[in-house]
């Protein structure tokens, strides 16, 4: 059966308004005894004008059962609708654990509480469901035709996202469905929908989900995807897609990004924490894959130094053998061996295990033979171990930076002195700048590297030109944990990581600064995953000053993603050079992504300068 990543916690007087106590027991004022109907429920803003009231003998058919897990249920829609697009038609009927025993089709009379759910809680800051708990129902005819779905597309669906309440809750307000694509989902709220030949901008994951657009024309990428290029506009076309249809009888798609659900996807609208807006599938369209081939690089030339970013995605020993060998034939065959790769997300030798250990050479090691037995070059690699579980990630995984190098075409200059607390510094070497200490980290004690990992730098030369100095700031700036989504009812959604980014943003902007002061003409690439978009906050304090030039931003407009998030294909990775290397050939490498089967998932990138 389909699999569910949160429980629906029971909403039974979950909101409760004009409640007394009475003989010891609390009642529920009762909505008007007669002719209340869903599109009352529901009202004409994000919460019920009911919430808390008890409702009776609410009129519908059963348009979708959900017969599992822990949020069993139905769907009822009233096939006479008000004619007012404000008001959904439609209202979830929750059972808890309990299979509800009804049939699409049937008619029925459904009385209960009207409740408010928010899925992951109201304090992550998403939407409610509204939802009839506590219910008992009547079924008073059987095989009755279902409202037609309404089609979602782009004649339907308007190209503003949501109104803007300066960050506050737009809950209270009125609903405008044909001026807001946020407020056009809502006013559909567990009605029947449907895509007709939906193209997917999300490849299928674990949990059996996909993301679809409705918008085909909106901010295509050049390989199928939706691009979000701005927070003014999140895409409002992207949908997830889950199924209601038990896998026995219909498995679901595993689809890649490039695909296409060809025919129609129906079902009831639903909403969770993990996606927002999701079309529950009654009725899946037919994959039709479309999906591109895997991307590869040129090899570098002789004169060329090859830099790459690749996020391993919590590699650690006891990954599987098949990880490794995935991993090394990407590094090998599809980055064309780059001379240096800045690695992210390397665990350490125990993994996820938190038992003190904080070293990662086997895992290292264990990655660098893999690449050697898929035919490429015999890595060496240089990091500094973290203090233990202070750098976050993985609870136990001491994830960290790591520089992979070939020493048959660059040498790195060693410096001793860098550990996990010591802060690297800019110092003169010969007129020229150097490192106290290669590898060195960036001001670790700093708060801004607080439960974050420290940037990793070192001096590098390539061995054809022995006087050439390239130094590499790698980095792994915090995740995006605590935000509100794109569909949050908190418009514009708060991005409150944004925060400590920007500072650790500003601190690698000074080291560079450094760098700079001392040799004008430094070389300098700055790499890694900056968990950040191109025109964020992050990347601009980063870039400031004119000391950097993010290359990204020199790729044509539909090629600037490196990962795909609910649909969304965007930049979290970063290769960033000084003047000196501002002329870079720069390739983001899409081998994981926008599959389902990935590997890791992040895309690497590399780039290619001449010393």
């Amino acid at each position: 059966m389909p699999s569910r990543r949160t429980l629906r916690r029971p909403a039974v007087l979950a909101v409760v308004t004009c409640a007394a106590l009475a003989g010891g027991l609390l009642t529920v004022q009762s909505a008007s005894a007669a002719g209340t109907r869903i599109h009352d429920i529901q009202g004409r803003t994000r919460i019920s004008p009911l919430a808390g009231k008890q409702v009776d003998d609410v009129p519908g058919t059963v348009t979708a059962v959900r017969a599992f897990g822990s949020s069993r249920g139905f769907w009822v829609q009233d096939p006479h609708p008000d004619g007012d697009p404000a008001t959904s038609e439609a209202v979830f009927v929750f059972t808890g654990k309990e299979t509800p025993k009804v049939s699409v089709g049937d008619a029925v009379t459904v009385s209960g509480t009207v409740s408010e759910y928010y899925p992951g809680g109201k304090d992550a800051g998403g939407q409610s469901v509204t939802e009839i708990t506590g219910a008992s129902w009547t079924v008073t005819a059987s095989g009755q035709p279902l409202p037609a779905p309404v089609k979602l597309n782009s004649a339907s669906i308007p190209a503003r996202y949501a109104p803007d309440a300066g960050g506050g809750s737009i809950e209270s307000r009125t609903l405008k469905p044909g001026t807001y694509a946020l407020d056009r989902y809502e006013s559909l709220e567990g009605m029947r929908v449907a895509v007709a030949d939906a193209p997917v901008v999300g490849p299928t994951n674990t949990h059996n989900e996909l993301w679809v657009t409705a918008t085909p024309g909106h901010h295509r990428t050049a390989r199928g995807g939706t691009l979000y290029g701005s927070y003014a506009d999140p895409n409002g076309g992207r949908v997830k897609v889950q199924s209601l249809i038990p896998f026995s009888q219909r498995p679901f798609p595993v689809a890649n990004v490039g695909d296409r659900l060809s025919g129609t996807t129906a079902g009831p609208l639903d909403y969770d924490n993990f996606g927002g807006y999701t079309v529950q599938a009654t009725e899946l369209g037919a994959l039709d894959a479309h999906t591109p081939a895997p991307e590869t690089t040129r090899k570098q030339t002789a004169g060329e130094l090859a830099v790459a970013t690749y996020n391993v995605e919590n590699l650690a020993p006891d990954n599987p053998q098949a990880k490794f060998d995935r991993l090394a034939k990407g590094l090998v065959h599809n980055l064309a061996a780059p001379d240096v790769v800045a690695l992210e997300e390397v665990q350490d030798d125990s993994g996820a295990k938190d038992d003190g250990t904080v070293t990662a050479g086997t895992t290292l090691k264990k990655l660098t033979d893999a690449i050697t037995a898929a035919g490429g070059p015999a890595y060496a690699w240089r990091s500094i171990d973290p203090r233990n579980d202070e750098d976050g990630g993985q609870p136990g995984g001491n994830i960290r930076i790591a520089f992979l190098y070939n020493p048959q075409r660059v040498a790195f200059t060693d410096v001793a002195g860098g550990d996990a607390t010591t802060p690297v510094k800019v110092v003169d070497d010969h007129g020229k700048a150097g490192l106290s200490a290669s590898p060195g980290r960036i001001a670790p004690t700093d708060p801004a590297w607080k439960s974050s990992r420290k940037p990793l730098v070192g001096e590098f030369a390539l061995k054809s030109k022995p006087a050439s100095r390239v130094f590499v700031i790698a980095n792994h700036f915090n995740s995006k944990g605590g935000d509100q989504g794109v569909d949050s009812r908190f418009q514009p959604p708060a991005r409150t990581s944004e925060t400590q980014r920007t500072a650790q943003a500003k601190l690698v902007n000074t080291f560079v600064k450094e760098l700079l002061a001392k040799d004008p003409k430094a070389e300098v690439v700055v790499a890694g995953d900056l968990n950040d978009y191109q025109f964020s906050p992050a990347l601009k304090t980063l870039t400031a000053g004119g000391i950097l030039t993010d290359q990204v931003t020199k790729l044509p407009v539909n090629e600037r993603y490196s990962y795909v998030y609910q649909g969304n294909s965007q930049v979290l990775d970063h290769l960033l050079t000084s003047k000196a290397l501002a002329r870079a050939d720069y390739d983001i490498v899409h081998i994981n992504a926008e599959y389902a089967d990935q590997t890791s998932d992040h895309d690497p990138q590399v780039l290619r300068v001449k010393p």
